[in-house]
């Protein structure tokens, strides 16, 4: 039997295995992620399943000469360096569908709590006991405009749930969807036009070198004064510099965040002092860090924590679709590989 090593597993994760006893049998769980620190530990391995959380670049790739597949518990896998993993006949396979419903009802939640204030009113209620309204008047949904970038499975849900608002929706994608305009009532514009008209911008695009900073300090000028921006994509999507910028001008009335630029990089502030004494951050990463810290100032920011994915219908299926990943390349017929 092929050595199956899952890492950055939960209690949860192990609990839901546990319908699987004959898959589970066959595997060997670990909570922490890799690392150059601990890799050889996992140098026996054929097959690894990971999550976000551990970056396989080169230098760690070197020193897994056993490994024949990657199985990242994601949609995205830019933590993952596919060209290398080409380059020594690895495969790759990643979760294409399981929260495609959970992400966009998060996107709604987080648009209804900047629009509406939702969290202002918890807190002051909360915090103060005040019922006082001055400060908590939102703005409905209803007839504003929402611009979709992405079109795919979670832009898609996307769409239908403004829909179900009555929002105006454009969109854009690099490949129109001209099926989706039949089903559900948005229009597709360029990526210009989407910034120049949208009350609301949401972000559903897989993070690549083409998508890096598609939201940047030259074109965020189009963006309309006094839009809003959503994003629980990736965090390199939006040029962090930018958007700071945008925001303390005002430009843009407000951003809800759910992932930020180089949110790996850095936890506490004492590790940021740590890193930057020894120059082990460069200068690039050490400043959009810094800027990340400050969103948490602004109030006319929300950041939450990498959470959209975060439901218990969502996990399941990602455990099941990586279970399914794994039994397929052991049967030979690869699936959900990453091109």
């Amino acid at each position: 039997m092929k050595k199956i090593a899952f890492l950055e597993i939960t209690e949860w994760d192990k609990d839901y295995l546990k319908n699987f006893s004959d898959f589970s049998s066959k595997c060997d769980f670990f909570e922490e992620e890799i690392s150059l620190n601990n890799v050889n530990k996992f140098s026996q391995y054929e097959i690894i399943s990971i999550f976000i959380n551990s970056k396989i670049n080169k230098e760690i790739l070197d020193n897994l000469s056993n490994l024949k597949l990657i199985v990242t518990r994601s949609t995205g896998f830019d933590h993952i360096d596919i060209e290398e993993c080409k380059k020594r006949n690895i495969l790759v396979c990643n979760v294409p569908e399981y929260g495609s419903h959970t992400v966009a009802e998060y996107t709604f939640g987080l648009i209804l709590m900047l629009l509406r204030k939702l969290y202002d009113a918890y807190h002051q209620v909360r915090e103060t006991g005040s019922f006082d309204l001055t400060n908590l008047r939102g703005y409905e949904l209803y007839g504003k405009t929402l611009g979709v970038v992405g079109t795919g499975r979670i832009g898609k849900n996307v769409i239908q749930i403004a829909n179900g608002f009555e929002m105006n929706v454009l969109a854009y994608d690099k490949y129109p969807n001209n099926e989706l305009l039949k089903q559900l009532n948005f229009k597709y514009v360029s990526y210009e036009k989407l910034l120049q008209n949208s009350d609301i911008i949401t972000f559903h695009v897989s993070y690549t070198p083409q998508t890096h900073h598609l939201l940047n300090k030259d074109n965020i000028k189009l963006v309309k004064k006094g839009a809003y921006i959503i994003n629980t994509s990736r965090g390199g999507v939006i040029d962090t510099e930018a958007l700071y910028e945008a925001l303390k001008t005002k430009q843009i009335a407000g951003a809800a965040l759910d992932v930020l630029e180089e949110e790996g990089i850095i936890k506490e502030e004492q590790e940021l002092l740590l890193l930057s004494k020894n120059n082990l951050i460069d200068s690039e990463k050490l400043k959009i860090t810094l800027l990340n810290h400050l969103f948490i100032d602004l109030d006319n920011v929300i950041i939450t924590p990498h959470n959209a994915f975060n439901t218990e219908e969502g996990l399941k299926r990602i455990i099941e679709t990586t279970i399914a990943n794994i039994e397929y390349y052991l049967n030979s017929k690869p699936i959900n590989l990453v091109k």
